[in-house]
């Protein structure tokens, strides 16, 4: 999501914890030629709820069309679009990273800077999470890379709306 992020376009799908329900949304969008750049997907405060945070690229469709067909959908509470700058979002990444006992300190050190945390230890690696804005996240792992990473997972976009002028 690095580059052409201004193409993206975030949905916040708020849906019946039902079977069938994501598949039934991701395939509104693959039908219709999206190409879907973050997909999330969480129970809410309430069980009988998910929400689907979705990172569309705008550029490759119109959005409203794809907005007005998932409304219709049966299990589909709400829809809220979120420019990028008007929304919340965060991100996680767990990595493993190869990290002998002359490289810790390095790897230490960059966590404590973008505020890691380091949660496993081996004897040649270390395994670090993050979890903040996606351009954090981007840039911690474009470090991390240069330690030499073995396997990384990051968990896609969620987002909420900002709150304006609420304390």
């Amino acid at each position: 999501m690095r580059d052409g992020a201004e193409r993206h376009h975030i949905l916040t799908v708020l849906v019946e914890n039902k079977a069938g329900v994501l598949a039934r949304v991701a395939g509104l969008f693959s039908r219709r030629g999206f190409n879907i750049a973050s997909l999330a997907v969480a129970p809410t405060d309430d069980e009988r709820f998910s929400r689907i945070t979705i990172v569309v690229d705008v550029a490759s469709a119109p959005l409203e069309q794809i907005v007005k067909q998932l409304d219709k959908l049966v299990n589909v509470v709400s829809i809220s679009e979120l420019a990028p700058e008007e929304a919340t979002e965060r991100e996680l990444l767990i990595a493993t990273v190869e990290a002998g006992p002359a490289e810790r300190g390095q790897i230490v050190q960059l966590v404590g800077i973008f505020g890691a945390q380091v949660v496993d230890v081996g004897a040649e690696a270390m395994t670090v999470v993050l979890a903040g804005a996606p351009s954090k996240v981007d840039d911690f792992e474009d470090l991390l890379r240069s330690s030499g990473i073995v396997e990384l997972q990051r968990t896609g976009r969620v987002a909420l709306p900002r709150l304006r002028g609420r304390r």
